[in-house]
């Protein structure tokens, strides 16, 4: 089948209007903060090389911070800072995705601009300015009719580098809760959809590259003073924002919404939801993507509306339990934890999705591996690879803590990459999850417990504290709880992670709710 006739291009297209619209919002606020303080510090630093030398220094220190990373710390900041307001002057705000985004992506913008603005001013010939000085202009005067006009050439090259790294460092945004032309490319790395990879990488590249373009033509009409073509570039400009905005801003905004982690079933799960409410007539979207910690934070917050957990990833990772307990007693008493911060746990799915130490079937039975026990004594001339999470997570300490399991290397990647490389032997053993599709189409098995080290991980519905009495929202969700078992989930995890079938999360939740619909 020719790629480009593949059904997926359509769906793409279809969120175009979402993703793009939100991408140019927050790329085009970051960039607008970004000069409004980059250019006044540029222009007081100038003349001043102390300021000069710690602004451009602490510039540079923030383009050595991973994009991700800075995005992913503003996050936990503004949450504390939220709260502190809130706590203080009874109004919070929200710190989830678009604020962090912005300013993220500001900071990120300031060392192009801040360079090209200062060496260009500091290029104006001395010969002019002392001529501007003898016809009588003063300090202000000359700054804004000579050096300015002079500079901004060079400025405009600065401004065209910042934007093209905020463009291009938002796709990086959707983490945190902000929607962009990322969501394509960390739900397809996720789902092995590659053709939302490829057409979010275009997506990106392309507006990009327009930009760039756009603000080329400024910067050629100022350079050789030429108001047309400053003219048109900057009506471009324009033009690009209000076509890639409008869409977005006449869209009415959803009642609810749906938070999603950073896996195939979350991905598979959310849309479910978000297909239940719409189905009951409530309008609804997604926020995908998002870290365990930061969409547990969104849900208390009251930035998302409802989302699937796990019971053992609360118990061990949120409210930091080292105990295991019955599956029963464990429910209960975080059903009453979570009541505390008045986040209702509505109930079960019907399916548990625990993490474990999986490995290829018949290299476990040739060295008669049957038990993360048995696995114990061969762990020093093995590896192991994991998601981003699992070895800093309590689970993977309780697991070292009851079995030792002196691995010879820790490797981390996409959870379904772990799959093909431990089938094809690039690591010995990953730690997979027990709902997914791929252990049985990779003939992979999963290795007893039988020290009960990690904690049961029950797949369970967490609504926020603004929807505890929303009995719209509970009768909607009912129909779910109960009727997903183990064997419907994993199949649906295998068609959405590139097994038979159909492939994107939404047409797998269509027939997931087929299946269980039935019952």
């Amino acid at each position: 089948m020719n790629l480009f006739s593949d059904p997926r291009w359509n769906e793409a297209l279809a969120h175009l209007p979402d993703y793009l619209g939100n991408h140019v919002r927050v790329s085009v606020t970051a960039l607008a903060l970004g000069l409004a303080v980059s250019l006044p510090l540029a222009i007081i630093a100038r003349n001043r090389p102390v300021l000069r030398g710690a602004l451009l220094g602490l510039a540079s220190i923030v383009q050595t911070v991973p994009g991700l990373a800075l995005l992913a710390l503003f996050y936990p900041l503004l949450l504390a800072l939220a709260a502190l307001s809130l706590s203080w002057f009874g109004a919070g705000f929200s710190a989830f995705g678009f604020l962090p985004a912005v300013l993220a992506l500001a900071l990120y913008s300031m060392l192009p601009v801040l360079r090209n603005t200062i060496t260009g001013l500091q290029g104006v010939d001395a010969a002019i300015l002392e001529a501007a000085q003898g016809v009588g202009m003063t300090p202000q005067q000359s700054l804004f009719t000579v050096e300015l006009p002079l500079a901004l050439p060079v400025m405009m090259a600065g401004i065209r580098t910042a934007a093209v790294w905020v463009i291009g460092t938002a796709t990086l945004s959707t983490p945190i809760g902000q929607t962009s032309l990322g969501n394509y490319i960390f739900a397809g790395l996720q789902t092995q959809n590659w053709v939302f990879v490829l057409f979010g990488c275009l997506a990106a590249a392309v507006l990009a590259l327009a930009v760039d373009q756009l603000l080329a033509l400024i910067e050629n009409g100022l350079r050789n003073r030429s108001r047309i073509r400053a003219a048109i570039g900057g009506v471009g400009i324009a033009a690009l924002v209000a076509a890639t905005l409008v869409p977005t801003m006449s869209r009415s905004a959803s009642n609810y919404v749906v938070g999603a982690k950073t896996f195939t079933e979350q991905y598979v799960l959310s849309a479910l939801i978000a297909q239940r409410l719409q189905a009951a007539g409530l309008s609804a979207t997604s926020r995908e993507g998002l870290g365990s910690n930061v969409i547990f934070d969104a849900l208390a917050s009251g930035d998302i509306d409802v989302y699937v957990d796990y019971s053992g990833t609360l118990w061990a990772n949120q409210f930091h339990h080292s105990d295991i307990k019955p599956r029963d007693v464990l429910l209960a008493e975080l059903k009453a934890t979570l009541a505390q911060q008045h986040i209702t746990l509505l109930g079960e799915l019907g399916f548990e999705n625990a993490y474990a130490l999986v490995m290829p079937r018949r290299r476990a039975e040739q060295l008669g591996i049957r038990s993360i026990a048995d696995l114990a004594s061969r762990a020093s001339s093995m590896s192991i690879a994991a998601d981003y999470e699992f070895f800093s997570r309590p689970e993977w300490a309780g697991i070292k803590q009851a079995y030792g399991l002196p691995f010879r290397t820790q490797r981390q990647m996409q959870p379904d990459f772990m799959y093909a490389a431990v089938a094809s032997g690039e690591v010995d053993v990953i730690a997979g999850y027990t709902s997914d599709g791929l252990i049985a189409k990779y003939d992979l098995v999963v290795l007893d417990d039988p020290r009960h080290a990690i904690p049961p991980y029950d797949a369970i519905v967490l609504l926020a504290p603004k929807r505890a009495s929303d009995s719209v929202l509970r009768e909607a969700l009912q129909p779910l709880l109960g009727r997903i078992d183990i064997a419907a989930m994993r199949e649906a995890n295998l068609r959405a992670a590139g097994g038979d079938g159909a492939s994107s999360p939404d047409a797998v939740a269509r027939w997931l709710w087929d299946k269980i619909g039935k019952r």
